[in-house]
């Protein structure tokens, strides 16, 4: 990493050095369980990555100051509950932490933008950016979406993973789960949780994943935060819009979520990867 490309994670500043009116970039992750061949922070690895490869592109236009904040590694996730090493806070608490993450940084920082890699965290960021942005603050929130990408664990997640930390990939231990699309499988997720549906937890089917593949995914990925954040048109939900989609409508992917149920945790709630 350059020192420039250092000097725009927020964790690595001192304080002298931090810029005012930065556009802070907030990774939003989680810890559950992503099958038996990747691991737990999977959603919070490709957010982070997102979110830096993201600053490092602004950085190169007339964007002022840039800032990625650390990631903020627990989610609601508690469609995953039934399954061990997975970490909920649920919808009230990181509803919470994301109006207290925003009210402070907004004491320093310019616009926040929260990079969520969770489908299970849209309820909470559309609620708690919806007060947020009444409260007057300049904020959004964009997900991490890959066009046309399996729901979890499968070949897209994989792929990113292969790319961004191979070295923590079991492909041995990869296994295809229940590959019915998600808009099918969605009314058991809600009611029952992954287990019920997916004993090995993946929604997909790993085989064929890459890392050049994930390599592509990320590449779209940030490029498409990018053409968000600089066209900046914020939608209904706080959700910063497509340039060629009018606000209020969005694409399903494997990590920008396809609900906006309001589950808490340890009970199964909205679906996401």
């Amino acid at each position: 990493m350059s020192e420039e490309a250092a000097s725009r994670v927020l964790a690595d500043t001192v304080w002298p050095a931090v810029p005012s009116g930065a556009l802070v970039l907030v990774p939003v992750g989680s810890t559950e369980q992503h099958g038996p061949h990747l691991p737990l922070d999977t959603d919070t690895v490709v957010a982070h990555a997102v979110a830096r490869r993201t600053a490092d592109t602004l950085a190169a236009g007339p964007n002022g100051p840039l800032s990625v904040a650390p990631p903020l590694g627990y989610g609601a996730s508690g469609e995953h509950a039934h399954f061990p090493g997975t970490v909920s806070i649920g919808y009230e608490a990181l509803r919470a932490v994301i109006v207290e993450l925003a009210r402070s940084l907004s004491l320093w920082a310019g616009r926040v933008v929260f990079v969520n890699g969770h489908g299970g965290n849209t309820a909470a960021l559309d609620s708690a950016v919806a007060l947020l942005r009444a409260e007057g603050h300049d904020l959004a929130w964009t997900g991490c979406a890959v066009p046309g990408g399996d729901a979890h664990a499968g070949r897209t997640e994989t792929s990113l993973m292969l790319h961004l930390a191979p070295e923590r990939v079991r492909l041995d231990s990869a296994t295809a789960g229940d590959t019915r699309p998600l808009a099918v499988l969605l009314p058991d997720l809600m009611a029952l949780g992954v287990r019920a549906v997916s004993p090995s937890g993946v929604l997909g089917d790993p085989a064929g994943a890459s890392a050049e593949e994930g390599r592509r995914a990320l590449d779209a990925t940030v490029s498409a935060t990018v053409r968000r954040i600089t066209r900046w048109t914020v939608d209904d939900r706080g959700r910063l819009a497509e340039p060629d989609r009018p606000p209020g409508i969005s694409g399903t992917s494997v990590t920008s979520g396809a609900s906006r149920s309001s589950g808490r945790s340890g009970s199964p709630q909205a679906m996401g990867p």
